[in-house]
């Protein structure tokens, strides 16, 4: 289980437009790493409006948002592009950014069992450390406590 001040895994981020970053090449950035379990859910919705109104600050503030979904490409360039959203969405399609990151646990519902993503966000400073975990987030008012969070480092 990653801790703060541990050193970012360093993994590939699919984006929608078919390009790819990794978190070695944010190097020198604050990074934003939220981890949310499906686009166009209400929660995963909620948390991605949310950042995308503080987009601007967290530019201002020097930070990248990346928002990570097991979603493939097709399916976040439908979301961003119906609710307009201005933060980057990646695509983890074989799970491994999920395992890199310690979000892909086990969950229940009703009394069922499943696997699923844990709404999780990392903060990772210049330095490539994790300045900052947020598990088992609470999407109202998160944004704003990560944004407190990246103007502080």
């Amino acid at each position: 289980m990653l801790k703060e001040g541990d050193k970012a895994p360093d993994v590939k981020l699919e984006l929608p437009d078919g390009s790819s970053t990794s978190i070695a090449e944010q190097a020198g950035k604050i990074v934003v790493l939220y981890f949310y379990p499906k686009d166009d859910t209400p929660g995963c919705t909620t948390e991605a409006q949310s950042f995308t109104a503080l987009a601007d600050e967290f530019a201002a503030a020097g930070t990248t948002i990346i928002g990570v979904s097991k979603d493939n490409a097709a399916r976040h360039r439908k979301f961003i592009d119906k609710y307009g959203l201005k933060v980057a969405l990646a695509s983890d399609n074989d799970g491994g950014v999920c395992e890199a990151y310690g979000t892909w646990i086990e969950k229940s519902l009703y009394g069922r069992q499943y696997m699923g993503i844990d709404r999780a966000t990392f903060l990772i400073g210049k330095d490539g450390r994790i300045a900052k975990i947020w598990r088992k987030v609470k999407v109202k008012g998160h944004a704003e406590a990560v944004l407190a969070a990246a103007k502080a480092l």
